[in-house]
């Protein structure tokens, strides 16, 4: 049985910390808003008062918060997990974050003698409940290998992209095609739609048809009734292409398609749309273009 820590429960959280505890583990868990841990403590869960709590009762700590800013508070803060003895102990950051913060948690985590990986995963929640996700981890083998039995219990493959921060790197490799893909699509419908298409019937060709990501026929449910349910909403998009695009200024890629992609979520938040699936810009694009031909 492993002494695990697990910080932050929103649906991607929620979703993968009652595996651990299926598994046979021990389990300490922290939410920065608080009652999202009473579904953990019926299952045996122990609940911390702060990061440094977590880490004071765990060997391994997995963190997967929203942002950046969450991830260095999460560490850094004066009752963040940095600010207690850790030698010894290992880190999974599986949040998705820039590269250069990722190397930023690994660099002063190992200065306080602790093991770091960055090990974002490729996947949403229905992948998060059944252990599905896919694991895109940056860091030392060892370390890796000193993770992978708590990585198999949540995901179905394991990619070890290289050092700390490329696990980061990888995820934002992966998200981009995503993003411009619903992007993609708004456009390609609102097109059809401006002259005069059903958008069922535009639907229906597209998911049969090589310009079908496999995806697509489960989001259509969500582009023609509803999208509050969201798996991965637009707010966060909208943050992923941001990352994306920082990164690609960093390494001196010109990233037009991604900067068009950021356009259109960041439009489709400030309408209101942060909360609901991404693919949510296919009907705020379509509003845009009026009633049709």
């Amino acid at each position: 049985m492993l002494r695990l820590g697990f910080l932050g429960l929103g649906k991607m959280g929620a979703a993968m910390a009652p595996r651990l505890i299926e598994a046979g583990h021990s389990l300490t868990a922290w939410n920065r808003s608080e009652g999202k841990t009473t579904a953990l403590e019926a299952l045996g869960s122990t609940t911390a008062s702060n990061p440094a709590a977590v880490a004071a009762a765990s060997d391994v700590v997995i963190s997967i918060v929203r942002d950046d800013e969450a991830a260095r508070e999460v560490f850094f803060a004066p009752d963040g997990l940095l600010s207690v003895p850790v030698d010894g102990k290992l880190f999974i950051e599986m949040s998705t974050l820039r590269p250069e913060t990722a190397r930023e948690l690994g660099r002063r985590s190992s200065e306080a003698r602790a093991g770091f990986l960055d090990a974002p995963v490729s996947g949403t929640v229905g992948p998060a409940k059944s252990g599905r996700l896919m694991a895109l981890v940056g860091g030392d083998a060892a370390d890796v290998e000193r993770a992978r039995p708590v990585l198999e219990l949540l995901t179905r493959r394991i990619v070890h992209a290289g050092p700390v921060g490329q696990g980061s790197l990888m995820k934002l490799v992966l998200n981009l095609p995503l993003a411009v893909y619903w992007q993609s699509l708004a456009e390609a419908i609102a097109l059809g739609h401006a002259g005069g298409l059903e958008l069922e019937t535009m639907l229906d060709a597209m998911k049969d048809s090589g310009a079908a990501l496999a995806a697509l026929p489960i989001k259509i449910p969500l582009i023609l009734e509803d999208s509050t349910e969201a798996a991965f909403d637009v707010s966060t998009m909208e943050k992923d292409v941001s990352s994306i695009l920082e990164t690609g200024r960093g390494f001196g890629v010109p990233m037009p398609t991604a900067q068009a992609a950021l356009a259109a979520y960041r439009s489709a938040n400030a309408a209101g749309l942060g909360a609901a699936d991404a693919v949510a810009v296919v009907r705020f694009l379509i509003d845009q273009t009026g009633d049709g031909a």
